[in-house]
């Protein structure tokens, strides 16, 4: 019996180690994706406010709409970013939007809603996910991940590099980071905080920071910052004012 204690044993050891090498990166994101809220995404209407802006994202299977609001002294701004497009409205009048403004306004109003809904959006067709390594912070286990983008559905920003950190038994993003390159590029690592869940979706709070050498690999910031290598820029404070799932 003890010979044959020993033998299972030694299975068992065995058939785990092989689950975990055989893990892939679409494991690990669709894992991340159900544990957030899974097809509840799909389905969502979901109403927030970030800074001075209020947003809000509709959901039905593959069709979406987001938006952005804002009123000042001359009236209400709404952005619309669609299946079908993009549009800006001044109350109720359509505005006319140069192709160059148009750009620049899509992929703001896009950029805020990513982040607040991630990980949902990591499994959109334009997206490249490949497994490149695992890390320990603060004595928790990560996989860590590259996200790119292709050129086609990947939106004006499809350049940029994301690195992921999701924990390797809640499967939670802890910790994302960015390398972009408008405005003269930069470097961006988040690390999220304030977790909660509304609806059966799961929402974060990040802390934002960065550093000035712009050939830093994304790989190496998780040990600048356990380091305190990284500026502390400001926190990212989503205020989730509504959550409703059809």
């Amino acid at each position: 019996m003890k010979y044959l204690f020993l033998l299972l044993s030694i299975i068992l050891i065995s058939s785990c180690q092989r689950q975990e090498e055989e893990i892939t990166a679409q494991d690990v994101i669709d894992r991340t994706i159900e544990r957030a809220g899974g097809e509840r995404f799909k389905r969502a209407t979901v109403e927030f406010r970030f800074r001075d802006h209020t947003y809000k994202s509709i959901r039905n299977g593959g069709e979406f709409h987001l938006e952005r609001n804002r009123k000042d002294s001359i009236g209400h701004y709404r952005d619309i970013l669609s299946n079908t497009g993009y549009q800006r409205f001044l109350n109720d009048s359509l505005l006319t939007v140069p192709d160059s403004m148009v750009v620049r306004y899509s992929s703001s109003v896009n950029s805020v809603h990513y982040f607040a809904h991630l990980p949902y959006g990591l499994n959109d067709r334009a997206v490249n996910k490949e497994m490149a390594g695992e890390a320990v912070i603060k004595g928790e286990p990560y996989y860590q991940l590259k996200i790119t983008f292709q050129q086609e559905g990947g939106g004006a920003d499809h350049h940029d590099e994301f690195m992921y950190w999701i924990h390797k038994k809640n499967y939670t993003i802890d910790y994302l980071a960015y390398k972009f390159q408008v405005n003269d590029g930069g470097i961006r690592f988040r690390a999220a905080y304030n977790p909660r869940v509304i609806g059966g979706l799961r929402f974060v709070d990040y802390k934002n920071y960065t550093i000035e050498d712009l050939e830093t690999r994304l790989e190496e910031l998780d040990e600048l910052y356990e380091q305190g290598q990284l500026d502390m820029l400001s926190n990212i404070k989503t205020e989730i004012l509504n959550v409703e799932v059809r």
